[in-house]
């Protein structure tokens, strides 16, 4: 696992994501989908800082839990009937691939004895 393999996977999920939730009906595009396209930008930029950051486990921590609430954000999308079961799986292994590298990146960190 390299840390350029999450950016580019936080990347491939912001291409896909982002125009699905511009086209969100405006009581759920200016809440919840800007709420989500900020948080994968978050995601993005903190993943990019992490990687030059000496002491990176407190970040990526912090990574983590942004990850987690775009997880029950989308499924809200899903509730509220905004996204298609196709798409929901779609962006639950985007989400999921992200978290896997993320959760390899926390061990290894761990590992290393690093804060």
């Amino acid at each position: 696992m390299t840390e350029l393999t999450i950016i580019q996977k936080t990347y491939d999920c912001i291409q896909w994501y982002v125009p699905i939730l511009t086209r969100l009906p405006k009581e759920h595009k200016f809440t919840l989908g800007e709420r989500m396209i900020n948080g994968l930008y978050t995601l993005f930029d903190g993943l990019i800082a992490a990687k030059y950051r000496h002491k990176k486990l407190p970040h990526l921590y912090e990574l983590n839990i942004q990850l987690e609430v775009l997880r029950h954000q989308t499924h809200m999308l899903f509730d509220f009937k905004l996204m298609s079961p196709d798409r929901f799986e779609y962006a639950g292994k985007l989400l999921y691939g992200i978290g896997v590298e993320l959760g390899g990146w926390i061990k290894q960190q761990q590992a290393k004895g690093t804060a």
